[in-house]
């Protein structure tokens, strides 16, 4: 009896110490997107990561600048074809009420053209609908962290040819990797195994995992899945 109430005992006191442990808010998104089984999937998507929450949606430009008026969001996920009020100039506006707001496009439009446009009216980031799966979510957290994102498949054709190598070491999406973390990145890519890289760049493990971890951190990476992902689209695998 004794040694069950021991157990039940230190489970408390584990709990108690787990509840006192401050836990950071997730990052609150309004979703703007005029069809509803799109806006949907997306909601769907984003609720599923532990850290992000659709706070509120909108399904024209104009409510979606009435909420971000009325409400606190982190990030503004907004589609570019909207009604009565368009995703540029709904941007447009809500940076003019509040330039502290973050907001992420999500477009269907794979021209170079729509990008710029909407870059250039303030959004932080710009991601193709056919690839939200696999970006969206890396998407927010780096817009959220105040980085500028773009879809891979548009790095190269948004960036002169004199700057494609800055956007190959992640320059575009608002991140400075330094020579050695864009090489371990490569490397890990390449399916190195960690004894293979120090070997090769003539450092520790030890160095070698602060590198990864900086560098997977700057970019919002997660996984090793994700970072092969991202450099294969990238072009990291190709010598530039």
């Amino acid at each position: 009896m004794g040694h069950a109430l021991l157990v039940s005992t230190s489970a408390f006191l584990e709990s108690s110490a787990s509840a006192d442990k401050p836990v950071r808010p997730p990052t609150r998104l309004l979703l703007v997107d005029d069809h509803p089984l799109m806006r949907a999937g997306i909601k769907a998507l984003l609720n599923s990561e532990h850290d992000l929450c659709v706070a509120a949606e909108a399904d024209t430009g104009i409510r979606a600048v009435e909420l971000a008026r009325e409400l606190n969001f982190d990030v503004i996920v907004m589609d570019v074809s909207l009604p009565q009020l368009g995703g540029g100039e709904a941007t447009k506006q809500i940076l003019e009420n509040d330039p502290r707001q973050r907001v992420l496009v999500l477009s269907a439009h794979e021209e170079v053209a729509f990008a710029r446009l909407l870059l250039s009216s303030g959004a932080l980031g710009y991601v193709l609908k056919r690839s939200a799966c696999e970006e969206l979510v890396r998407a927010v957290r780096a817009v959220a962290a105040g980085n500028t994102y773009v879809d891979p498949a548009l790095t190269e054709l948004l960036l002169p040819k004199s700057s494609r190598r800055q956007a190959a070491n992640g320059g575009l999406n608002g991140v400075s990797l330094s020579d050695r973390e864009v090489e371990v990145i490569r490397l890990i890519a390449r399916g190195h195994t960690s004894k293979e890289m120090a070997e090769t760049l003539g450092i520790s493990p030890r160095t070698l995992e602060t590198y990864k971890a900086r560098a997977m951190s700057k970019l919002s990476l997660r996984t090793r899945a994700d970072l092969i992902r991202y450099a294969s689209r990238s072009g990291w695998l190709r010598d530039v």
